[in-house]
């Protein structure tokens, strides 16, 4: 095998491919109309023109995730969240920042105030959850209600829709099994450009998002790989942190032992402080000092 061969063994797919994909496959207004009508097959009116893409900047500081807001025909806001392999009902909160943020922009966009008397005008919301594991015994609907409160009949609530995947040919589902390809190409052959060129050709092969890669394969593997693993990054950063914590922790049960320590020899009254501060490396001079104030005030 060529050096070259190994190096592009070598280069990292992102752990974010799937949400990357996700994106990339729906900024397109015609797989948006796709997307559209498998959820709404009887709106025969639809059309590309009548879908516009609604952009959240930095709702939550994790950009590892997608959230794609549909705006259709001005009336109606379709916020549609992907949820991975690794399932949580934290997605609800997602939801609830996202709507609100969402229709925050809604009501600057059309110069629309909420501090006059009269009444706004707001889109209906419509919120799904695409997820890309296995369906299991979880249900077609949640609740933040239920997920979070018992059930309990609260101020606030958020539904959702839950679609997993099924034996239909749309391009949601389709979707939904690329995103298992590419799961079962990684367990194979690692974060590689192998799993992403295998992902494709086998997706491509099975007539899963076939016309999609076809037509921006060279970009779908642009998109998909990358010299620096994003998670990898974070796993990086958060082990650094928990180091940094380790440490802290670390020095604060010897400072706290070697406070013991000197608050002892200091009741003894048998050392000086400069023969107790070689006893105790984790104090200074002065807080000895502070430490032999306290002992004689208590005496």
């Amino acid at each position: 095998m060529s050096d070259n061969t190994k190096q592009t063994q070598e280069v990292k797919a992102k752990r974010t491919a799937k949400n990357s994909v996700f994106l990339d496959l729906f900024q397109d207004k015609k797989n948006l109309l796709k997307l559209y009508k498998t959820l709404h097959p009887e709106d025969k009116d639809a059309t590309e023109d009548t879908l516009d893409i609604v952009t959240i900047d930095n709702v939550l500081t994790d950009n590892l995730y997608n959230d794609l807001g549909i705006m259709v025909d001005n009336n109606r806001l379709l916020l549609l969240l992907e949820a991975q392999s690794s399932w949580t009902v934290n997605i609800l909160i997602r939801i609830l920042l996202y709507l609100a943020q969402s229709y925050h922009e809604y009501f600057e966009r059309t110069s629309q105030s909420l501090y006059k008397s009269t009444k706004v005008k707001m889109p209906r919301p419509e919120l799904y959850i695409i997820y890309t594991g296995n369906k299991g015994r979880k249900s077609d609907t949640i609740s933040l209600s239920k997920e979070f409160f018992d059930g309990a009949d609260i101020d606030i609530e958020i539904k959702a829709k839950v679609i997993y995947e099924s034996d239909t040919e749309d391009i949601i589902n389709q979707y939904i099994i690329f995103c298992k390809v590419f799961d079962e190409q990684r367990k194979l052959h690692g974060m590689t450009e192998q799993t992403v060129r295998e992902t494709i050709r086998i997706c491509k092969d099975r007539n899963v998002l076939k016309e999609y890669l076809i037509s921006r394969e060279k970009e779908v593997v642009t998109i998909m790989m990358s010299l620096f693993d994003d998670e990898q990054i974070m796993k990086t950063y958060w082990k650094d942190m928990e180091n940094t914590l380790t440490d802290k922790i670390t020095h604060k049960i010897t400072h706290d032992k070697d406070r013991e320590t000197a608050e002892r020899l200091i009741k003894k009254g048998k050392m000086s402080l400069e023969d107790i501060a070689d006893c105790v490396p984790a104090l200074s001079f002065d807080e000895l000092k502070e430490i032999e104030t306290e002992v004689m005030q208590l005496a």
